[in-house]
């Protein structure tokens, strides 16, 4: 083929003639013709008929840029549209062009790009993806993906959480003022002040420790968050076990050559909250220095967001400090039940009875409840659980007493105290 090629240049640069204007036509050495050649456009009139005009022409012997002029506005088109030498539109921006099988290249389809990809050309032929951490935006560009957590500035829910820690914060520490006020009144007295007193500012620390889970987690709020509520909540739960015991034993202790006795008093309860609290303490040192919890950004949730949430470091510590508090909030209810009819002066463990169930039912509906959601909605699952335990436990326990002090003063003497009910007095004798 190229032997054939180069034999026709050959002749055609040899090759001269005169056209029927008998004008003289030759070839170059590239094989062009030198000739000027006007362009017209044909016009169809009616069948045969039709209607020339010039509207360009083309000239070899100029430069290449000036060698064909086409005047457009001059071109008459069929139906007054310019036609295309393809059979489809062309793709806009957010759009792949794609061949269509068996038919010619000017034939195609447009494709829509795909999920976190954009063209942001006509008639692109693929798509660009974006990098992990952006995502299409409507101007078919890559932008930066929303992040998720729970933001002081961008989340309604978090400012309303925010008031009510705040309003729970202030009406413990006006309960905390009111036991501190009529600490030396017998209703104070018999719910034993020391561990009261300890509660309320356990309740107190609860509703604080509601903050860490609030914004954006940082590496020491996520190691804050889980192991500073359980030690705390582990206080409150201890001082209410404490309380249950000594409730329980004061009674039993009535009787005479009970064994009781000597669980009765202050070195006991605070030696019992002590070492309760202490195995909590434990725990959380050896989940700090094993598998400490961390901040991590989750692109897999969500493909146009990133979740930005705490790792726990390891379920099973995780799970233990919960489950601990589920066995001390367990037996203090236990206790706490078995108590229950005991005569009113000492019929504190009623009280705790309903604060314990309220506890045991909100923990236990929080592990399917936790375990069914993701992103900020899992933190929001254990606001609510810290915050309904703890209102759980103020007002079963500390609301009888307030009415008690504030609205029945005439019941917070000593002498009613001390007398005890009709059904009580049949037990007691027997």
């Amino acid at each position: 083929m190229v032997l054939v090629g180069h034999y026709v240049m050959y002749f055609l640069r040899k090759l001269t003639f005169q056209d029927s204007m008998g004008k003289e036509i030759y070839f170059n050495d590239k094989g062009e013709m030198t000739s000027y050649y006007h362009i017209n456009n044909l016009r169809i009139v009616f069948q045969s008929q039709f209607i020339s005009k010039h509207v360009g022409r083309f000239n070899i012997s100029v430069q290449e840029e000036d060698q064909l002029f086409i005047e457009t506005s001059q071109i008459f088109w069929k139906n007054g549209k310019v036609p295309v030498s393809k059979c489809t539109e062309d793709c806009p921006p957010g759009y792949r062009r794609i061949l269509m099988n068996g038919s010619h290249k000017c034939c195609f389809q447009c494709l829509q790009c795909s999920d976190g990809e954009i063209s942001n050309e006509t008639d692109k032929r693929s798509c660009i993806r974006c990098p992990r951490d952006q995502w299409p935006n409507d101007n078919n560009q890559c932008a930066p993906k929303e992040r998720e957590f729970l933001s002081y500035t961008d989340d309604s829910i978090t400012l309303i959480i925010t008031l009510i820690v705040i309003f729970l914060f202030l009406k413990t520490s006006f309960i905390l003022g009111i036991f501190t006020l009529f600490r030396d009144t017998p209703v104070v007295k018999a719910s034993n002040q020391s561990l009261s007193f300890l509660l309320l500012v356990s309740i107190m620390l609860s509703f604080l420790c509601i903050f860490l889970f609030l914004g954006r987690p940082t590496r020491l709020t996520c190691m804050l968050r889980q192991t500073l509520f359980g030690i705390i909540f582990s206080v409150a739960i201890s001082s209410i076990l404490a309380k249950t015991i000594m409730v329980y034993s004061a009674f039993k202790a009535t009787k005479p050559g009970s064994k009781c006795r000597k669980f009765i008093g202050v070195k006991i309860t605070n030696c019992l909250v002590f070492v309760c609290s202490f195995i909590q303490v434990v725990l959380c040192i050896i989940w700090l220095s094993t598998a400490p919890p961390f901040p991590e950004s989750n692109f897999d949730l969500y493909v146009d967001k990133i979740v930005l949430q705490c790792n726990e470091g390891s379920i099973v510590a995780f799970s233990i400090i919960l489950g601990y508090i589920g066995v001390l909030a367990a037996v203090s209810f236990l206790v706490a039940f078995l108590a229950r009819n005991l005569p009113d002066s000492f019929n504190e463990a009623k009280y705790i009875t309903f604060s314990m169930l309220v506890v045991c039912s909100v923990w236990g509906a929080f592990i399917p409840a936790y375990l069914s959601v993701t992103g900020k909605s899992s933190v929001l699952v254990e606001i609510f659980a810290i915050l309904s335990s703890s209102v759980g436990i103020l007002a079963c326990i500390f609301y009888p007493k307030c009415y008690i002090i504030i609205l029945r003063p005439d019941l917070n003497s000593k002498d009613n105290l001390l007398k005890k009910p009709k059904y009580d007095r049949e037990n007691l004798t027997t």
